[in-house]
């Protein structure tokens, strides 16, 4: 049997970071065993579902890595097989049309409820030996309702969750077509896990109500039933479901903060699931490790700062020019033109270990293609008059050492030697002359990186401030 897993979101918004850890699992669960990863978008709701929501699940995926195998398929571009389906299902018995208005399905659940029973519907329009239904009210168009077993139970073994039973009479007969003929999520989603072969339905704990509607219409059509995973929530830190309004939930927020795509899946692997004390691993190794029986079912915490310690060690981890290309628009923002200074691969080499994201990247890089002078209370600490005056002598040793890190560590610990002074009395005022700051690397790294010309002329622009 080949393995065949499913992404399926619906186009309502965003892709959501919990969207995409479904995604990675189902996916890693096909590349161990060398299955198919199927796209499908879900986009039957089309008072929410939007071109641009579909565009940005593309992009999502596209931007996190996980490439599929087959689709993306379209709910709305299958609509003459979910109806030939029903049709053949009102033929058979296992589905009918029911003709009750609003008003009517108000009352019933009002009626229960006044009973202390669950508000549900009774079931009127159900044909059953021997029963009499009603006459069909004229110029009403029906829903088809699917024909739920009465008694008995529905069990499956969740490959996450364990044994799970439900009565089927907790289960209503459930509306698979609406009055305009367009089929609901629920049947839509059966006929396309039996059409597109699905074997292992991996997918978020929200949708365990719905697992035991679609095995049984799955057993009324005759399909085989897939083997059912379903993940549990991902919680904000203060162990609420995350939201848009509060937390950052999709890949999109994350991009703009400079995470990288795979720190991203690394961190998400995480939410519950585990390889002993693993922390920091790549997606091939995930692969290799993963599997289904040892994702926990509980609920896991979103921690901010464990995602960006994992970004930082993959930031430590990539090559430099990638990171340089990732990190251009970022510096663009802050209006350093890249091509205005050192290779921008050779300052990520020496920032890159500083800085947990991007963004801090690009900030921290400012000064080797711009100059902006030392804030004011930074100035004032360091860049008094004596410190000054000591800067204009040792401009002169720069204007004539060699240019590069070895040779400037020693000019500059020559310098200290002479002036009689200990090196921050040296590094801090030359730091915040021609950096602007006091926060740099080794300042014979950072001087070689700008160069001889750079720095002397951001020394005399300072000097003569």
């Amino acid at each position: 049997m080949t393995v065949r897993t499913r992404f399926a979101p619906s186009p309502t918004g965003l892709l959501h970071i919990g969207g995409v850890r479904t995604a990675l699992f189902s996916w890693a669960y096909a590349r161990k065993r060398q299955g198919v990863f199927v796209l499908r978008i879900e986009d039957t709701d089309l008072e929410r579902s939007t071109p641009e929501s579909v565009q940005a699940i593309l992009d999502g995926m596209h931007w996190v890595g996980l490439d599929y195998d087959e689709g993306p398929f379209y709910q709305m571009q299958r609509m003459d097989r979910y109806k030939e389906v029903i049709q053949r299902m009102l033929a058979d018995g296992t589905a009918y049309h029911c003709y009750c208005s609003r008003e009517e399905l108000d009352a019933m659940r009002a009626e229960a409820e006044a009973r202390g029973e669950k508000p549900r519907y009774d079931r009127r329009w159900r044909p059953e030996r021997g029963k009499t239904l009603p006459q069909p009210p004229a110029g009403v168009d029906p829903v088809v309702r699917f024909r739920n077993p009465l008694d008995g139970a529905v069990a499956w073994d969740d490959a996450v969750k364990g044994r799970i039973e439900i009565a089927n009479e907790e289960l209503d007969d459930l509306i698979i077509a609406r009055p305009d003929g367009t089929p609901t999520y629920n049947f839509c989603v059966v006929v396309d896990d039996w059409d597109m072969a699905i074997t292992h339905v991996i997918r978020g704990d929200d949708h365990v109500n719905n697992t035991p509607r679609q095995i049984n219409i799955l057993a009324a059509l005759g399909a085989p039933l897939p083997v059912y995973g379903h993940l549990p929530m991902i919680l904000n830190a203060d162990g609420q479901k995350m939201s848009k309004r509060r937390d950052a939930v999709s890949v999109v927020d994350y991009s703009e903060q400079g995470i990288l795509p795979e720190a991203l899946l690394n961190y998400l692997a995480r939410l519950g699931w585990g390889h002993g004390d693993d922390e920091f691993f790549t997606l091939g190794q995930f692969v290799d490790w993963f599997d289904l029986e040892q994702v926990s079912p509980s609920p896991s915490r979103f921690d901010r700062d464990k995602m960006l310690w994992i970004n930082q060690q993959h930031m430590k981890a990539a090559d430099d020019a990638r990171l340089a290309a990732l990190t251009l628009p970022f510096l663009a923002r802050l209006g350093c033109d890249a091509g205005q200074g050192p290779a921008l691969a050779e300052v990520i080499a020496l920032l890159k270990e500083r800085v947990t994201n991007l963004v801090d990247l690009a900030a921290q890089a400012t000064y080797f293609y711009r100059h902006d002078a030392a804030p004011a209370e930074l100035a004032a600490q360091h860049l008094g008059e004596e410190s000054r005056a000591r800067l204009g002598r040792f401009k002169d040793v720069l204007a004539a050492a060699e240019w590069n890190p070895e040779a400037l560590s020693a000019a500059i610990k020559a310098f200290v030697a002479a002036e009689g002074v200990k090196m921050p009395l040296v590094g801090m005022p030359l730091r915040a002359a021609v950096c602007g700051t006091t926060q740099t690397p080794s300042i014979d790294k950072v001087l070689a990186l700008l160069g001889r010309e750079t720095v002397l002329a951001r020394l005399t622009a300072t000097l003569a401030g």
